[in-house]
């Protein structure tokens, strides 16, 4: 075994020390990978033991796996969905009205961690080539072919992957920021709130407009209302009132694949999670996209006071609603809050003076939203039109009137006419004639 020369240690020492010197984006070494590529830095600063060093290199090349990414790749990405000072004020104001301090902080940071990404995964290689010359080289990772994912990230990866100086792409990077939002926002579409924390959705729903058939009017309401919203004029809060299976949920899912490319983001929050709405608006606020809060199958018991935090949302208080940030709800109920009987005021009612104002607060409840649309059962032929539609998106080729009668069939054996109803039909018989043709072919 043998060490590094003086002059690669120095080397190692330097890339260190540009590591420490981030003024503002420290956090591209928060995550697994950059950890790991600051611990084989130290294990081949501290060589007196070469096999910490290819330990080292062996668990910066498992995070790459991992993470199906590059080193390099990686630290790009990183810089690309930073979340500190700069790139916040970057995606509220103009590049020229940011503080020069600011501006000089984050141009050093550039240069720095342009020096970083040039420590390629050939050279830590042949830098543990180095330390054990009788050993063959370990395996680099190589950059992935299938290019970027996000094509809106192209432009500016493509900049920073050339020699130039990083820090003259300072107001590229700004307006990127401004474009396309930092953190999160920047790189997932859907969420859920959890735990008190937005969590990203990997695999949102893939149900797209195409698919959804019927209910035109109320879809080209929620269209016009979303359009508002995108374009940056006040929207409503909405209402999807109906029966189950009839579509709702799958409406409002659609519009994120519709409109995500225009800067639309879902938020998913339950009911049991409403108390936190306002705090979710807030993290919300003051960034370039626009969100719908969904809240599915909504209703409230009569001692359930989380339609409080609701209603504040609504309504509104001493702090403005933020205006690209609407609420969209489904309920299978009209009046969101339930009411009984014996809720209402008898003839000597004395627990409160104004026993009526309760259960006007109550029924009114859904007047809060500025709009509300109204879903009713399919009838027998809408339902056979839903049935058709996803029988071609899905390349059945089966006679029309047994696919009615089926149709028909399914829906009395099991939940009724729906388009939920129908959705599971046609994905039942997908399945059933590929499995019955490939066993005929065997």
């Amino acid at each position: 075994m043998s060490s590094l020369n003086p002059q690669l240690i120095a080397q190692v020492r330097f890339l260190q020390r540009q590591a420490a010197s981030l003024l503002l984006y420290q956090s591209v070494f928060t995550e697994a990978m950059g950890q790991a590529f600051l611990n084989l830095l130290e294990a081949l600063e501290n060589d007196s033991n070469p096999l910490d060093c290819l330990k080292a290199y062996g668990i910066l090349f498992k995070q790459q796996a991992l993470d199906q990414q590059c080193w390099q790749d990686y630290l790009i990405d990183q810089i690309i969905m930073a979340d500190n000072p700069f790139s916040q004020q970057a995606q509220q104001k103009d590049f020229k009205q940011l503080s020069s301090s600011l501006i000089a902080a984050a141009k050093s940071d550039l240069q720095r961690l342009q020096t970083l990404y040039q420590c390629s995964g050939e050279t830590l290689s042949q830098w543990i080539q180095q330390l054990i010359p009788s050993s063959e080289p370990p395996v680099v990772w190589q950059a992935s072919p299938e290019g970027v994912e996000n094509i809106a990230e192209l432009p500016l990866k493509t900049l920073l992957e050339k020699p130039e100086n990083w820090a003259d792409a300072l107001e590229e990077l700004a307006a990127h920021y401004r474009r396309f939002g930092v953190g999160l926002f920047a790189t997932s579409q859907a969420f859920r709130w959890q735990n008190g924390e937005l969590i990203s959705i990997s695999h949102p729903d893939p149900v797209h407009l195409s698919q959804l058939v019927s209910y035109d009017s109320q879809r080209q309401i929620l269209l016009q209302n979303t359009e508002f919203l995108l374009a940056g004029y006040a929207a409503q809060n909405v209402l999807l009132y109906g029966s189950r299976g009839s579509g709702k949920s799958s409406l409002v899912k659609a519009l994120l694949h519709q409109y995500s490319d225009r800067g639309l983001r879902l938020i998913e929050v339950a009911k049991s999670d409403l108390k936190d709405l306002p705090l979710v608006i807030e993290q919300l606020r003051g960034t370039p996209h626009k969100f719908i809060i969904f809240v599915d199958d909504l209703s409230f018991e009569e001692d359930d006071d989380t339609f409080k935090a609701l209603k504040v949302v609504l309504e509104g208080n001493i702090t403005a609603r933020p205006q690209n940030v609407v609420v969209y709800a489904t309920s299978n109920r009209r009046h969101l809050v339930r009411e009984y009987f014996a809720d209402r005021p008898q003839p000597r009612e004395v627990d409160e003076v104004q026993a009526w104002d309760t259960v006007q607060e109550k029924l009114s409840f859904s007047d809060r939203f500025g709009l509300t649309l109204t879903f009713e059962p399919p009838d027998q032929q809408t339902y056979l039109k839903i049935v058709h539609h996803l029988a071609a998106l899905a390349d059945i080729s089966l006679n029309p009137e047994e696919l009615e009668f089926r149709a028909l069939q399914w829906a009395t054996r099991h939940n009724g006419r729906s388009g939920r109803s129908a959705r599971q039909f046609i994905d039942f018989l997908t399945a059933e004639l590929a499995l019955f043709s490939g066993n005929r072919e065997q």
